[in-house]
């Protein structure tokens, strides 16, 4: 395979449909990376949760995940803007690996976390690169063209992801290693291999701006974002109004007067160019990016949970269970893609998708511990099929409405708030869900004690006297109070006796409405903030085209079109 850099267009020419195929074959491996790492760890975490004693503190590991990538998320946009996407590319690949290698060493979900937050400094990269870098090399108009090779990236890894994470956490020890601990050293030999490729493919021209790394904003916003996200996960346990909560409140709002500050006097060398604000779709995508993240974010991390808590699944089953949501994703982002290419109109996608959003999270607050299963899976396939309208559009809509020079730092910013809002999501969200669900358990506990059915479970020495019964049978001489280490391995309720496994999947599941509702809600403001996107005339040039000088015929680089007014 030659290289793009062998055939490289000169003059502001756009790349030939091979090149960009070449191109492509370097985003998809390293997005494949992550993209698997996703689906492989949100099938296990309920196995690896159990097996670290600590289900309950499972948002550290997705929170610390999730704050790295985000805080990253803009340096790489930034860095790759001033110096070429390729080695940013390449060192988050590199540092995912590694972070990869090391969770698979984890000792307790603390040390997990850590290694996580490893992984999301790769992270970060891997996913606004890959669409920067798309947004160089393809027009707006024909990025519908390319779209169904990443459809086939996501659907390949949401197919292939829930089956390797259930296979590795369900098995055996592996090589002396326990099982769930290769859902993430499967990901070094794909990391060596996109290594490979993306070293050799990926050679796209870039002109080199001389610029200040804004290392003071990134400070800025870190000490803005960590307190913040960590009162997020923690404020259940402290108490919202703790003096620990309130000094993560003061250094978080310190922070982010810091990094206002901070960004007005750097300038054009910002982090995010404050400039960018006045361009009311950066704005109103960058609110609406935050809205959708805590919604999909936070109310989906509980699917899993229900799926196998409440209903008995395996790993390996629940993460195909879910399959209905990748497959409406999928066929929304096809749907708009192609629609969009041909009518060059994309506003009313993200409005009919979080629609379609807000009625699936609300449907799924119907969903108890009885629902039959082709119930739910129209649930998830609306909520994936509003998701598929809104993604695609809010990305490009933003790249089409700013400069061309802007195409990497407009693509990261879009994504780091998407992930601000979800890292907030997951963290709130599963702080509502822990902090209700032993009250919910409690009740449940004794709604049922009332039951026949269960008095006569409970009075059979056959089944009282048995050892896996004994953690319901002090419960009940409890009183129904349920501590927080009847939540941290919820290994246990499989084994039980129905009848007395029946109040914790009611429990789980009245705990997980709590969530669903206010998914519902928060992609509500979502909804009504997405109706005054402006519509701006797609670009049919590259950014890449765009941005190089005028040809000998005085051919000036295409600007993007004054935004039209809201339909």
């Amino acid at each position: 395979m030659s290289s793009v850099a062998d055939t490289a267009p000169a003059g502001g020419a756009q790349l030939s449909h091979r090149q960009i195929l070449e191109v492509l074959s370097g985003l998809m491996l390293g997005m494949f990376l992550a993209a698997l790492d996703q689906t492989i760890v949100a099938s296990a975490i309920r196995t690896i949760g159990d097996d670290l004693h600590g289900l309950s503190i499972q948002a550290w590991v997705t929170t610390a995940y999730l704050i790295t990538a985000t805080i990253s998320t803009p340096l790489y946009g930034k860095l790759s803007d001033i110096y070429g996407r390729k080695p940013f590319f390449l060192t988050a690949i590199t540092i995912f690996v590694l972070g990869s290698a090391a969770c698979a060493f984890a000792q307790s979900m603390y040390q997990l976390a850590a290694f996580r937050a490893v992984q999301g400094l790769g992270a970060g990269g891997l996913f606004s690169l890959a669409l920067a870098i798309i947004g160089d090399i393809v027009p707006p108009r024909e990025r519908a063209r390319y779209q169904g090779y990443f459809l086939a990236v996501f659907g390949t890894s949401s197919v292939l992801g829930p089956v390797i994470g259930g296979f590795f956490a369900g098995s055996a020890p592996i090589l002396h290693v326990t099982g769930w601990r290769w859902v993430f050293l499967v990901n070094v030999p794909i990391g060596v291999v996109a290594l490979a490729v993306v070293a050799r493919v990926l050679n796209i021209p870039h002109t080199r701006r001389e610029h200040r790394i804004d290392v003071f904003g990134a400070v800025a916003i870190t000490v803005c974002l960590t307190p913040l996200l960590i009162v997020a996960e923690q404020g259940r346990i402290w108490g919202w109004t703790s003096d620990r909560a309130l000094v993560c409140y003061v250094v978080g709002a310190v922070g982010l007067i810091a990094f206002l500050i901070t960004e007005r006097l750097v300038g054009e060398d910002a982090l995010i160019p404050l400039r960018m604000f006045r361009n009311a779709t950066f704005s109103l995508t960058s609110v609406v990016g935050f809205l959708i993240g805590m919604g999909m974010f936070g109310g989906l991390i509980c699917l899993p949970l229900y799926l196998q808590i409440v209903r008995d699944a395996t790993p390996t089953k629940s993460g195909l269970l879910l399959l209905p949501l990748t497959a409406g994703i999928m066929l929304g982002s096809v749907v708009s893609g192609q629609l969009i290419s041909r009518t060059g109109r994309y506003k009313i996608y993200p409005i009919a998708g979080t629609a379609m959003m807000v009625a699936g999270m609300w449907l799924l607050h119907t969903v108890n511990e009885v629902t039959p299963f082709w119930r739910t899976s129209l649930f998830m396939a609306l909520f994936g099929l509003g998701l598929g309208n809104v993604m695609q559009p809010i990305t490009l809509a933003v790249q089409n409405a700013m400069p061309p020079r802007d195409i990497g730092v407009a693509t990261s910013s879009a994504t780091f708030f998407r992930q601000m809002g979800g890292t907030a999501g997951t963290a709130v969200f599963l702080s509502v869900l822990f902090s209700t669900v032993s009250d919910k358990i409690g009740g449940a506990f004794r709604a049922a004690a009332r039951t026949p059915q269960f008095q006569a479970a409970v009075s059979d020495p056959a089944v009282s006297t048995r050892p896996e019964n004994q953690p319901v049978i002090h419960l009940l001489r409890s009183g129904g109070q349920v501590s927080g280490s009847a939540i941290n391995d919820t290994s246990f309720i499989q084994k039980l006796d129905p009848i007395l496994a029946q109040p914790f999947k009611v429990g789980f599941s009245a705990a997980m409405d709590n969530v669903f509702v206010l998914g519902a809600v928060v992609l509500t403001v979502a909804f009504l903030f997405v109706i005054f996107l402006p519509q701006v005339p797609l670009r049919t040039q590259s950014a890449m085209a765009a941005r190089e000088p005028a040809s000998p015929l005085g051919e000036r680089p295409v600007e993007p079109a004054a935004e039209l007014p809201a339909d």
